[in-house]
């Protein structure tokens, strides 16, 4: 698939859509789930991961040449959210995909189960308060969509959500539903732009996953007995998610349903898709005005001068 030799940030620029594309969902009436197959890696071989990874690398840098501009024009704000069951490798696609951006422009919140204070808000208020600045990068490793994913499969977790009874409805998933596309569409129109990512492990990897978690000492820290206990229910998980990718995907917050059996493959689509979509803000560094050049020049003059001196 891929060239003889090394890929550079030009060349991945060219191949983005390529690797993102097929995955893109921006109209969810037809998607389906299991029409995606958790272990596809389009053209890739097994034996060609080498491959993969030095495209990986080319992106790696692609995205820090953007993430400077973006920084530099301060106009425009990237939202990445980053949705899978767990071992499917979020926190690997986090690491690997941004490791090139620089610290100061980019910010991870993980979200974990919601604190006292947040559950006297409404449901987006903990992710609201974490949007990222113009000019910066925001990565969410789970988000308000766990309102219509853990929620929806454990709907006893309502109960601590305070909300009045007469709006515990059939129609609440629907809701929530429009209130996100609606949030959403409002980040849009003030120039942040929004990326959602469905890392889709199969079963039978994530039960490897597990199990290597278990084998070796050095991950005993990752495993967690209630992963095991969300098993049980990953049907009831599938669903939650098809539904929510269905009523959720717009062209303005597109979701990515990654196959993530082989983290290879996983981060290479990842860093495509955010490639591919930053590029497309057309960001360029801010330009000096004739005055502004003038007084460069000055400068300019004034440093030549204190180097004969010295």
């Amino acid at each position: 698939m891929a060239d003889e030799g090394s890929m550079d940030d030009k060349d991945f620029l060219k191949q983005a859509r390529k690797y993102s594309e097929p995955f893109c969902i921006t109209n969810g009436k037809k998607f389906r789930l299991k029409d995606v197959d958790p272990g596809d890696t389009l053209d890739f071989e097994s034996d060609e991961k080498p491959k993969a990874q030095d495209a990986l690398a080319a992106g790696v840098e692609a995205l820090a040449e953007l993430q400077e501009k973006l920084w530099a024009q301060d106009r425009w704000a990237v939202l990445i959210i980053f949705q899978a069951m767990d071992a499917a490798g979020k926190d690997g696609a986090i690491k690997h995909v941004l490791s090139g951006v620089n610290p100061q422009g980019c910010e991870v919140t993980s979200f974990k189960a919601p604190s006292a204070e947040e559950l006297d808000h409404d449901f987006l208020w903990r992710c609201a308060k974490r949007l990222p600045e113009r000019g910066r990068i925001g990565i969410f490793n789970r988000s308000y969509y766990e309102e219509t994913l853990v929620v929806r499969v454990h709907q006893n977790f309502l109960a601590g959500q305070k909300l009045p009874q007469d709006l515990k409805t059939k129609n609440i998933w629907k809701r929530r539903f429009r209130d996100i596309t609606n949030f959403e569409r409002y980040l849009t129109h003030n120039g942040i732009l929004v990326l959602k990512f469905f890392l889709h492990v199969s079963k039978g990897e994530q039960q490897k996953r597990f199990l290597e978690r278990i084998d070796d000492p050095s991950k005993n820290w990752k495993f967690s007995l209630n992963d095991v206990r969300e098993r049980e229910h990953w049907d009831d998980y599938m669903d939650a998610y098809e539904q929510t990718i269905r009523h959720t995907a717009a062209k303005y917050a597109p979701w990515y349903v990654v196959p993530a059996d082989n983290k290879w493959f996983t981060r290479l689509v990842v860093a495509a898709a955010i490639v591919e979509n930053v590029n497309a803000l057309d960001l360029e560094f801010p330009k000096l005005d004739e005055e502004q050049l003038k007084a460069l020049e000055e400068a300019k003059k004034s440093l030549a001068t204190d180097q004969r001196a010295s």
